[in-house]
């Protein structure tokens, strides 16, 4: 590689180099680039307000300099709180996650409804707002608690024929949309008022995946005889990761790159229902290359798979008919970073 300097003049090619850059008279400091690197773990983050969850997700991606991310299901930006972020072998199992029963709360203005059933759509409709007591509240709550149907919103990211439904949405556009069977299994009411004075309602929800919390709140409104929106929304809880376990984007951006890493938890995390089964190192190789093992153990659904000592996480399976059966494996470079990581880690917190 030759080590003269950049090309200059005309000759020199577009889309810049490592040099420095003049422009206006001012000389413009090389660009930094990040040296990417294995990093596997999960990372519990309480999302800010304003940002998208991918947004989220790439600004930790770059803190931590980590190859590769994804999350376990979306927040919208107007919504705050638990927000599990995955790396490296740990997206292997975010699908895991996102069947898991989520926890909310949210603040319901109660008299305006908007366009997008939140902050962020103009008012569409007002109405008067009646007198209510927390009996009324409770009534509602038990009414509402239990399996129903429940109409997706224009204003989501679901598809029919290929296209969002905000798209249409911002089109003017109001299409045929099928409800979902959703389950709420926790629904606890009362009375407040918003941050502008307003009446309101806070609202703490334990719900399946899959509910429209901006939905449900204005369901609850017409209830209880008027209309409303979200002025507000937390996410308190996934699954069994709550808002106690997260780490703020602050708090990420204030701490040292070994400090960073320590706030991840192990990949096994997301598979916290599953029954555990170690195998000896002949049976863990033949695992994860693919092959089925004979197990003595009944039949089970989920399972995750462990090698011999120090008992190395290679992926899930189940069991029927008794055979150990593969689903999702880490590979052996994936095991073998694992162990590098939490072996620098120990070392560094003696």
């Amino acid at each position: 590689m030759s080590t003269a300097g950049p090309p200059q003049g005309a000759n020199a090619p577009l889309g810049g180099s490592d040099a420095h850059a003049e422009r206006g008279g001012q000389v413009r400091a090389p660009r930094t680039r990040v040296q990417r690197r294995p990093v596997h773990g999960v990372l519990l983050l309480d999302k800010p307000l304003g940002l998208s969850s991918n947004q989220a997700l790439q600004k930790v991606k770059w803190l931590l300099c980590a190859e590769k991310a994804g999350h376990t299901g979306t927040l919208d930006p107007l919504a705050t709180g638990v927000l599990p972020l995955c790396f490296g072998a740990a997206t292997k199992f975010s699908q895991q996650h996102l069947d898991a029963h989520k926890r909310y709360q949210a603040v319901l203005r109660l008299g305006e409804a908007t366009a997008t059933a939140d902050a962020e759509g103009d008012v569409v409709a007002t109405a008067p707002v009646p007198s209510l007591s927390q009996t009324d509240l409770d009534a509602v709550a038990s009414r509402m608690t239990g399996q129903q149907m429940q109409l997706p919103p224009m204003y989501s990211a679901l598809k029919k024929d290929g296209k969002a439904l905000y798209e249409y949405a911002r089109a003017g556009e109001d299409v045929e949309r099928e409800p979902r069977s959703i389950h709420i299994f926790e629904l606890k009411m009362a009375p407040s008022h918003d941050l502008d004075g307003y009446s309101a309602i806070v609202i703490d929800v334990l719900c399946s995946k899959g509910t429209y919390i901006r939905t449900l709140g204005e369901d609850i409104a017409k209830a209880l005889g008027t209309v409303g929106h979200l002025r507000a929304l937390r996410r308190t809880q996934t699954g069994d990761f709550t808002q106690q376990q997260c780490v703020t984007l602050t708090e990420l951006e204030a701490l040292t790159p070994l400090e960073r890493e320590q706030c991840l938890q192990n990949v096994d995390v997301l598979l916290p229902h599953h029954t555990p089964v170690i195998l000896d190192e002949d049976n863990a190789a033949r695992f994860l290359s693919g092959m089925r093992r004979r197990t003595a153990l009944p039949d089970t659904a989920e399972v995750s798979v462990y090698g011999p000592p120090p008992h190395a996480l290679l992926g899930s399976a189940h069991i029927a008919g008794g055979e150990l059966i593969p689903q999702r494996l880490l590979n052996p470079p994936e095991i073998d970073q694992i162990q590098r990581q939490r072996a620098h880690l120990d070392t560094a917190a003696a």
